[in-house]
């Protein structure tokens, strides 16, 4: 006979199985979401990073935050392969985006995700604005995200140019 109390741990241990496979299979996949572009570049680290922010000046975009594991782990003497996220926005498209979908605000600032390839070159990474913003179906987020789309091209354009 099964008792509830024997119902309760069953349901809890399928659902920690559930939870282990969907832990497991994410971990697993290392393609990037839709929506997500990278490219491999000539350049090395240290001189995509100063290209990158120089397209973003250019472009008239506002560096808003870095964050670096690399960079991070020098401090501490410990030594692993370059890696930087440029955090990239500006004023009036955020005014824009809150206007249109406050919820939205999560998304911003946009990303750059920058990578050192063990051969001395590198790779820049982002996701196009109207991915980030499609899933709030939202006619205006669209339209600024199609703009940002053009301005996020430009930027990496300039950048991995040779």
């Amino acid at each position: 006979m099964i008792t509830s109390s024997m119902t309760i741990r069953l349901r809890g241990l399928l659902l920690a199985l559930g939870m282990l496979f969907i832990a497991t299979t994410q971990a697993d996949i290392d393609t990037p979401v839709p929506g997500t572009v990278t490219l491999q570049t000539p350049y090395s680290f240290d001189v995509l990073a100063t290209r990158v922010e120089q397209a973003i000046a250019n472009h008239k975009m506002g560096l808003v935050a870095q964050a670096s594991a690399s960079r991070g782990a020098a401090a501490r003497g410990v030594s692993i392969p370059g890696n930087l996220v440029l955090m990239v926005f500006r004023n009036d498209y955020a005014v824009r985006m809150l206007d249109a979908n406050v919820a939205a605000g999560i998304e911003a600032p946009l990303r750059l995700y920058l990578t050192e390839n063990g051969d001395g070159t590198s790779n820049l990474t982002y996701r196009l604005p109207s991915a980030t913003f499609a899933p709030y179906g939202n006619r205006d987020l669209d339209a600024m995200a199609t703009e940002l789309d053009e301005i996020f091209n430009a930027i990496v354009g300039d950048a991995t140019r040779r």
